[in-house]
């Protein structure tokens, strides 16, 4: 088939040099498929390799302490992932002796590891014909095949799914696969897709009928929630205290400054007083040091920042006092990032 032909010969001439690209090890290729998730390929880059230097094999991995393993993700965001790949990974050492399965049934029964996933991995570590489908290629199909269908829908993802398992090239399905996804980051963009430097222009028919600006169909995604918090650093004297998060739900087990769901006006004598009843001691002098938004998929935080001291506080079960070298080794997600930086301009850290 021609389209295969072309789509796999501009991939072998104009592919970027990634990482991830220079290895056949499918643990290696699952590392990079769940990082590549809903994460840009320059951001993903140097986690990636520093990744790989940390965990090397399938069982440093599976054998890895999960506060080393958030740590090694900080800044990634979307934890789950990590969670969920390090007991993939657990699951391919207890139960299929260190070996990524090489089949689709197997490979999708696996923790976090969903249709995309298994299809990339097999098809770029393996060579095995089989689709997959994200975002990126449904873009660049729905235009290449004319598919008016809502991407949005759960139930469209099939549809896709169905023509590439059709017009896979058999020979070379890494090849195919990943120029898809190639043709996607770089030409067959979301918007101003790059038509006029398309090695397969020929072949796409909504270019063919002018319509490649109108294509993907997608309806838009619901508003996202808003939560207004204060995050508070209490001093004792040379150590700030953090607390763990949860160990299910969102950012599970990492570590952060204390935090409050509040007003947006809250004053630092409300801080003071739900602190100290909560924790059981004197909290005082807080003062706010700097807010700010973070954006999660879904929701999104707006914080004010407060540093305030504390005397006489002992540490419930789920905090702890820490120096300012205990608290670099502690896993933090962005909010709490900022927050620490805001903390280091002040010379509090």
């Amino acid at each position: 088939m021609q389209f295969q032909n072309d789509l796999i010969s501009w991939f072998a001439a104009e592919k970027r040099d990634l990482p991830w690209r220079r290895t056949a090890d499918p643990y290696q290729i699952w590392i990079s498929e769940i990082m590549l998730q809903q994460t840009r390929v320059d951001t993903v880059i140097p986690y990636y390799k520093r990744f790989i230097e940390k965990f090397p094999t399938l069982n440093d991995l599976a054998e890895a302490d999960e506060q080393v393993l958030l740590k090694q993700w900080e800044g990634l965001g979307y934890y789950s992932r990590a969670r969920n790949l390090q007991a993939g990974v657990k699951e391919v050492a207890e139960n299929y002796g260190g070996i990524v399965p090489d089949n689709r049934k197997d490979m999708s029964s696996l923790k976090g590891v969903g249709p995309y996933t298994a299809g990339a991995v097999l098809s770029i570590a393996y060579g095995i014909p089989e689709h997959a489908v994200d975002g990126n290629v449904m873009r660049v199909l729905s235009r290449i095949l004319l598919i008016e269908e809502d991407i949005a829908k759960p139930k469209t993802r099939k549809i896709f799914e169905e023509a590439v398992t059709e017009i896979i090239s058999h020979e070379d399905p890494s090849s195919f696969n990943q120029g898809l996804m190639e043709l996607g980051a770089l030409i067959c963009t979301p918007t101003s897709p790059k038509c006029l430097l398309c090695p397969v222009r020929e072949h796409c028919a909504a270019f063919d009928e002018g319509k490649q600006q109108e294509l993907p169909i997608k309806s838009k995604a619901k508003k996202t929630k808003s939560l207004q918090y204060a995050m508070v650093a209490i001093r004792q004297g040379s150590k700030l205290l953090m607390e763990q998060r949860p160990a299910t739900g969102l950012l599970a087990n990492m570590w952060q400054f204390p935090v409050l769901e509040t007003s947006a006006d809250v004053l630092p004598l409300e801080i003071e007083e739900q602190l100290s009843e909560s924790l059981k001691g004197a909290v005082d002098n807080a003062e706010k040091i700097t807010s700010f938004k973070h954006v999660f998929s879904h929701l999104t935080w707006n914080v004010d920042g407060f540093i305030a001291n504390s005397e006489n506080i002992v540490a419930p079960a789920h905090m702890k006092w820490v120096t300012a070298e205990e608290l670099d080794l502690l896993p933090i997600a962005g909010p709490v990032q900022k927050m620490k930086t805001a903390l280091q301009q002040r010379g509090d850290v």
